[in-house]
């Protein structure tokens, strides 16, 4: 027994040596990992902003029946208690009516946003700015801005402010198509006033295009150009606007809206269409954005659809042609599933929306259709989107 006394010893010590070696490299992995969060919010939160709005008088969250942030209220809400709601948002709505008639405006909305060039141009969601008869910005070392709205593009719920100010520290931009289900997430904000919040989580899903309903092409949900990324990373009222980021610091997404409080699903708009959409407000004040007058739905989005469609398993279902839009003057027809555009492959409603994106007002895009099993091919020319107009579907 003596003799082994000092072999037992050294297994334990070596047990031991071992073991505090592995629990030093876990610590270290996680202490790491704990640094590069420290540092993400750290490096983009001077490029994040604080954004005050006076609304117009009377403007009130919950205006209309259609706004997603509906969603906001518990499910299942008993319909006296909802009539309830809105009697009192209209008692509240007369009340401010009243007191703007003999008082300056009162800024009443909040949300964030992000500086996306050093010379003052911010980028935020349009619902944040939508009413507003005055915008003040505040950047993170306490500095205040009067901005004005350089540009809007309500189907992307985008805009662009311009505030009065140089050397400001912009933001880098990633690459939403390279990122990947699962990775860290880190979303920065002023949720509930709480400016410079900092949550994390993951990406819980790419190129969800059914989050705010659409029932035909009156609602606001059709007309939405919905291609979001989704995470459970913590949004709240007040993160409207501001930047969703991956841990190397690079915004890829704008933090946009949430399905119902405390369930952890959010959605940003991907960095890439953020990109698109801001160059053009910039430089032209406007995104002109092309569109071919269809509902759609891809088959792998809704399994409904798809069991529809015969012998069809990808592509991108119509589902009603708007009246007098592109595509009613063209051989597409409800029920056609486009596969193609100009030799491209689409597979979703976002890659469609996409490829039609990047082609020229009146240029002529060749659609690969399959129309009762039969391969096809049509042209169709897209056109701007027509503001002024309220669109209405047939085929439905």
């Amino acid at each position: 027994m003596t003799r082994l006394a000092p072999a037992l010893l050294l297994a334990v010590a070596v047990s031991f040596t071992m073991r505090a070696a592995t629990n030093s490299s876990a610590l270290d992995l996680a202490r790491q990992l704990n640094r590069a969060f420290v540092e993400v919010a750290e490096s983009v939160s001077p490029s994040v902003v604080v954004i005050r709005v006076a609304n117009k008088p009377g403007k009130l969250p919950f205006d209309d029946d259609e706004n997603p942030f509906w969603d906001l209220l518990p499910k299942g809400m008993p319909e006296e208690f909802r009539k309830h709601f809105k009697d009192e948002l209209e008692k509240r709505r007369k009340e401010e009516e009243e007191e703007s008639k003999s008082s300056t405006p009162s800024f009443d909305g909040k949300g964030s946003g992000v500086i996306i060039q050093e010379d003052g141009y911010i980028l935020t969601n349009f619902h944040v700015v939508e009413d507003a008869v005055k915008i003040e910005v505040r950047l993170r070392d306490r500095r205040r801005f009067t901005a004005t709205l350089h540009g809007k593009d309500p189907q992307s719920d985008l805009a662009v402010l311009k505030i009065n100010a140089t050397n400001l520290p912009a933001a880098k931009l990633g690459d939403s198509d390279a990122v990947r289900v699962g990775e860290f997430a880190v979303a920065i904000g002023a949720p509930f006033e709480f400016d410079y919040s900092v949550t994390f989580g993951h990406i819980s899903a790419k190129g969800r295009s059914q989050v705010v309903p659409s029932r035909g092409f009156q609602s606001q949900g059709a007309t939405m150009d919905q291609d979001f990324l989704q995470t459970d990373a913590s949004i709240n009222p007040g993160n409207s606007g501001g930047p969703l980021v991956n841990l190397y610091g690079e915004v890829i997404g704008i933090n946009t809206l949430i399905r119902g409080l405390r369930t952890g699903i959010g959605f940003a708009v991907p960095v890439n269409l953020a990109k698109v959409v801001s160059e053009n407000l910039i430089k032209n004040g406007k995104f002109p954005r092309l569109w071919l007058g269809i509902g759609i739905r891809g088959l792998r989005e809704d399994d409904e659809a798809e069991e529809k469609v015969d012998g069809v398993e990808d592509g991108v279902l119509v589902t009603s042609i708007q009246e007098n839009g592109p595509a009613s003057k063209s051989d597409l027809k409800r029920r056609d599933v486009i596969i193609a555009v100009d030799g491209k492959s689409v597979v979703t409603s976002a890659q469609l929306r996409n490829e039609v994106r990047r082609k020229q007002a009146g240029k002529a895009v060749t659609l690969e259709i399959i129309r009762q099993s039969k391969p096809m091919k049509i042209k169709v020319h897209p056109e701007e989107w027509p503001e002024s107009k309220e669109p209405k579907s047939k085929g439905e």
